[in-house]
């Protein structure tokens, strides 16, 4: 397993965290409940953020700007309604 599989199976794991903390958060019955499930939710959040962006810096994660176009055509779809 070479670095970048290592950090792809590091960022999968936060991601699949923070859903189960949001669950949590959501579902919380107290309010202690909860500000333990959030702060574990924010903690994980800054957590995939810096792999992300260790990641990103080595190219491991490529992105690309979207379009005014593109943008344009999102808004129209959700703001009509249409899904699909």
């Amino acid at each position: 397993m070479n670095d970048k599989q290592i950090m792809e199976n590091i960022l999968l794991t936060t991601k699949g965290a923070c859903d189960l903390y949001l669950h949590g958060v959501i579902e919380s019955p107290t309010a202690k409940v909860r500000q333990a499930f959030t702060t574990a939710l924010n903690d994980t959040l800054c957590m995939q953020d810096a792999v992300y962006q260790q990641m990103a810096a080595k190219g491991w994660y490529p992105s690309e700007q979207a379009t005014q176009q593109k943008r344009s055509e999102v808004r129209q779809k959700f703001a009509s309604g249409v899904q699909g």
